[in-house]
């Protein structure tokens, strides 16, 4: 049983990371650009990258490879690559921590649900500040079915011991709102993302956000977008 929070409080908050808590999309773009030309010859289009963002990264490199084989040595090249250029190129999005400070006082469990794996995800957090900030961390390496499936939302729904319909996930991608959805949580668009606002609001989502710090406005009493909202 959880305990009960005031009214217009969410028991969790949930995040995406990269796109969402992290200004990472350049690095994953270049990271992919590198790879794709060593493999390819040339480099693909960065929207068809764009397309696949927030699903885990073997799972990207198949959809683009010939081959298993290829999928692997292209995901071991984008690896190495990101390891040399990852610290200096991640940042935090404009007043991630102080959201996440103000959600902490008025006491609601943040978790981060990400398609990148442990180690990684760690790191990104670290270089923007943010690893003590959340109270639990959901990694693709941590499940059998990563995003869109709902396995990582519900796993970070049961570690932390609460009820879907006393959170919201909060992601960038299309990925995202399907699984906040499928565990049953409040979905909240996160515009500031590489993905069209369009793409977004198609999936139903029970927020449109345009800034991070929005996250801090809506209330689970009050559900539906601002009238605003794609102004």
């Amino acid at each position: 049983m959880t305990k009960s929070k005031p009214p217009g409080t969410w028991s969790g908050v949930f995040f995406d990371l990269d796109g969402t808590l992290a200004d990472t999309v350049e690095l994953i773009l270049k990271c992919f650009r590198f790879a794709t030309k060593k493999h390819f010859g040339q480099p693909l289009p960065d929207a068809d990258v764009v397309a696949t963002l927030g699903i885990p990264l073997p799972v990207q490199m198949r959809g683009f490879a010939r081959n298993e084989e290829e999928a692997e040595l292209m995901r071991q090249t984008y690896i190495a690559y990101q390891d040399i250029v990852h610290d200096e190129m991640v940042r935090s999005f404009p007043g991630a921590s102080s959201v996440l400070g103000a959600l902490r006082r008025r006491g609601t469990k943040i978790a981060v649900v990400t398609s990148k794996r442990t180690g990684i995800a760690k790191r990104t957090l670290e270089c923007c500040g943010l690893w003590k900030a959340v109270d639990l961390v959901v990694c693709a390496n941590q499940v059998q079915r990563a995003k869109p499936h709902p396995e990582s939302v519900n796993l970070a729904l049961s570690k932390l011991g609460l009820e879907p319909d006393g959170v919201v996930f909060v992601g960038d991608s299309p990925f995202d709102i399907q699984a906040g959805k499928g565990a049953g949580t409040r979905t909240a668009a996160a515009l500031w993302g590489p993905f069209n606002p369009e793409e977004l609001i198609a999936e139903g989502p029970d927020f449109v956000l345009d800034a991070l710090r929005d996250v801090l406005e809506i209330n689970p009493e009050e559900l539906g977008w601002p009238d605003d909202a794609l102004s």
